[in-house]
């Protein structure tokens, strides 16, 4: 008994917050909840079982209660939820694991498989985007206007790149043409 008046509580919360509401939030921790089980041992299975355990145990009720009563709430009066994930897993095609996590001015980026951490830092005083690894920082491109960039090599020297498809195609040439000369050397 106890079991439906949560579920029908939930319900009315749910239909609530639909109609008295202009947004309907992210539901951050429900989602999180729900990617933890997906990702549980590998097995369709026993992801299926852990879903119908959490269910059964009202998990899932009572995380739905909190995004929708608390956690919605603050993300639609503060422009952000707590909970919200801000980092991703990404695999690149050398086969490594990448952490990406996203900062106010950048993104901090940690290859699992290397152990190694480096940051890419926007400033916004010069529209410059720096690339911090080992306690350096070394500036790679610098905004112009809409249409250009300087993009900066390792002997310092600047390049001005269209943002076109031609502009970036004769920059990749640029780049490995300089990488096949320092390569025969």
């Amino acid at each position: 008994m106890k079991r439906n008046k949560l579920t029908m509580a939930v319900v009315v919360l749910l239909c609530g917050s639909l109609m008295f509401s202009s947004c309907i939030g992210s539901f951050g921790l429900t989602n999180k909840l729900l990617g933890w089980n997906k990702g549980v041992g590998g097995n369709k299975f026993v992801s299926e079982l852990v879903f119908f355990a959490f269910w059964v145990l009202p998990v899932y009720e009572i995380s739905l209660l909190a995004d929708v009563v608390v956690l919605n709430s603050v993300e639609f009066w503060s422009g952000s939820n707590p909970i919200a994930d801000n980092t991703q897993q990404i695999k690149g095609e050398n086969g490594h694991e990448y952490l990406v996590k996203t900062h106010e001015n950048g993104y901090t980026i940690t290859d699992e498989t290397a152990n190694k951490t480096f940051e890419l830092v926007f400033d916004d005083s010069d529209k410059s985007w720096s690339v911090e690894a080992n306690g350096q920082s070394t500036k790679f491109m610098t905004f112009i206007d809409d249409n250009h960039v300087n993009m900066y090599n390792a002997n310092g020297e600047t390049m001005t790149v269209e943002l076109s498809k031609a502009g970036v195609m004769a920059y990749q040439d640029m780049i490995k043409n300089n990488t096949a000369v320092f390569a025969c050397k």
